[in-house]
């Protein structure tokens, strides 16, 4: 049997639009046949080589207005209810190093989720350990130990690493979609547009 085509999911915890993609992409990746590798990143690093402090729907209230009522309505369209946390953006440090941990047991995906879901749906600090904890709990994940290694320097190197791979390939927000052939999509809006290329090419 042939491999499946595959796409990369680049998102960052900090992301509105990353959760709304985290929480659909599974199932349409499932309809189109392509496998999905999930890869956790932070934009803070790529922002501060723009000029920018700090996410640009921070920057600018402007922007930051039209983002929030635009991301209720695409998560309406999904039956989800977001919410803006009491703080934004948050940090997200730990969450990345965690999702990368979690790849060796398998449980990146359902951690990813749940913390989102955290939140952007109940409006929690995600930089807590206690949230971090249940998020770990509910994919399965032994806390102790998964907080440990993503203190290792090892997984804070492999973050490292993510984030470099990310700025050479010319990733600039999230969430990023990153297809076999190397095409490149931004955005929730081209979820659809980057499995539909996955799976068939030009």
């Amino acid at each position: 049997m042939p491999n499946r085509p595959v796409l990369d999911f680049w998102y960052e915890f900090a992301s509105p639009y990353s959760c709304l993609s985290a929480l659909r992409i599974e199932q349409l990746a499932e309809n189109a046949g392509v496998e999905l590798r999930w890869r956790p990143f932070l934009l803070g690093p790529i922002f501060a080589a723009q000029g920018w402090t700090t996410s640009p729907f921070a920057l600018y209230p402007s922007k930051g207005r039209y983002m929030w009522r635009d991301t209720a309505r695409r998560a309406g369209r999904q039956g989800i209810t977001m919410v803006k946390p009491e703080n934004f953006p948050q940090n997200s440090l730990t969450a990345a190093r965690l999702a990368l941990a979690g790849r060796d047991g398998g449980w990146t995906p359902a951690f990813s989720k749940a913390l989102f879901r955290a939140q952007f749906c109940e409006g929690r600090n995600i930089a807590e350990e206690a949230v971090l904890s249940a998020a770990l709990k509910e994919a399965g994940g032994d806390p102790g130990s998964a907080l440990s290694l993503s203190r290792s320097e090892e997984v804070k190197g492999r973050l490292r690493a993510e984030i470099e791979y990310a700025k050479s390939i010319g990733i600039f927000g999230a969430p990023f979609f990153v297809t076999g052939d190397n095409e490149l999509f931004w955005g929730d809006d081209r979820l659809e547009e980057a499995l539909d290329w996955a799976r068939d090419g030009r």
